[in-house]
């Protein structure tokens, strides 16, 4: 049973609760330190029940289960039983899944922190205090029509509906507090987790590494240009890929002849050590609408190990200084290779030049607007939870 005083919070996210950590599970995490009669309940990613028989796989777990060993954290998957073109009430679905959850915690007027739009009809038909998180600007992706008009309109509606609105960027900000007030909560970093010595990776190849970290997708990296960067360093040096691989067959085929090694995710708890054995790490992502609205984690994660740094100039990079050494794409890969021709410098931490905002400095700041949330909606008579 929960005491009177529990705080509650239902996130429904766009990723998984698993090993690789985001914003949201490091968000999560420094909130249930900070206040003891916290409880979270984490939406992961829907399991799409068609997709997987129609791919010749069984439609993964998705029962509620219990998160690390507080007691107070949570992760479900509602299932998303058909396409939305052939049901129109996925959303509707998907919302009665995330209500019937938090009914079974006895979570009677829990705090909605949305990241997946798609939960849009959920606030009205709960009527729960809101705080709609725009961490990237999904609206700008390529996609079919239908997909396009989609985010599109679930965006609209949070914006319209949500009590507050979070931002992780300048850019967001520009977009979203075009006709309302939002916050900027910026991602923040765990300076002690990422400079705490490890071994090196038994599965980094031998010689020097050029290593990315993050999520791959195309419609971030520059494919082209970390073809180029993998053909330029070899046979001295490898370039490696490290993160969640989205990457289409085309592209990452492209990468993997000319030379670069793809690891796949590895856990956060890991993390330090491939970062600390990096003779340079690079970001060689496209400059476009989308990547401006992003506040790259890792920026600030790559300042903390304090190793070479050399990245197109993004939104999150091209503002920093030393270690970072921002280039375009068409000096991107010599500035790598200057780096590379140089004294190798120890493996481990580099130097730390900058103070960086921590984890917990942001869970605070975004407790505050979840509070705010929740005043704003106490006086405002919700509908029933049928």
């Amino acid at each position: 049973m929960p005491s009177p005083d529990s705080f509650d919070i239902i996130c429904c996210s766009l990723e998984p609760w698993d090993q690789v950590w985001r914003r949201n599970q490091l968000m999560a995490t420094e909130m249930l330190k900070l206040r003891p009669n916290l409880r979270l309940l984490f939406v992961e990613v829907p399991v799409d029940v068609a997709w997987a028989l129609r791919n010749g796989k069984l439609p993964r777990m998705s029962l509620r289960r219990p998160v690390g060993d507080t007691g107070r954290l949570w992760a479900t998957a509602p299932r998303k039983w058909l396409p939305r073109k052939l049901w129109p009430f996925v959303d509707e679905s998907l919302g009665r899944q995330v209500m019937a959850a938090a009914a079974e915690l006895k979570m009677s007027r829990p705090v909605l922190w949305v990241n997946d739009n798609a939960y849009a009809p959920l606030l009205k038909k709960t009527g729960w205090p809101s705080v709609y998180d725009v961490t990237d600007d999904w609206t700008l992706v390529k996609g079919s029509p239908r997909m396009e008009a989609r985010q599109r309109h679930d965006d609209a509606q949070m914006l319209e509906d949500a009590d507050e609105v979070v931002v992780c960027s300048p850019a967001l900000v520009a977009t979203r507090g075009r006709n309302r007030h939002v916050h900027l909560i910026t991602n923040g970093v765990d300076v002690d987790h990422l400079r705490s010595p490890a071994a090196r990776p038994a599965d980094l190849p031998p010689g020097q590494i050029v290593l990315y970290q993050g999520t791959l997708t195309a419609g971030r990296l520059d494919i082209q240009l970390c073809a180029d960067l993998a053909r330029k360093i070899a046979p001295r040096s490898t370039l490696v890929f490290v993160g969640p691989n989205s990457l289409d067959k085309v592209s990452e085929q492209t990468v993997i002849d000319a030379g670069a090694v793809i690891l796949g995710s590895r856990p956060y708890s890991d993390l330090p050590a491939y970062l600390q054995y990096a003779d340079v790490l690079v970001v060689p992502h496209q400059v476009s609408p989308f990547t401006e609205s992003l506040d790259p984690i890792k920026a600030r994660e790559f300042l903390a190990v304090g190793r070479p740094v050399v990245a197109t100039p993004v939104a999150g990079f091209r503002d920093l200084g030393p270690p970072v050494v921002v280039a375009s794409s068409e000096n991107f890969v010599d500035q790598v290779a200057q780096i590379l021709a140089r004294p190798a410098l120890p493996a481990g931490p580099g130097p730390l030049l900058t103070s960086l905002t921590t984890w917990s400095n942001q869970a605070a700041e975004f407790l505050a607007v979840l509070d705010a949330a929740t005043a704003k909606a106490a006086g405002r008579a919700g509908p029933t939870s049928d």
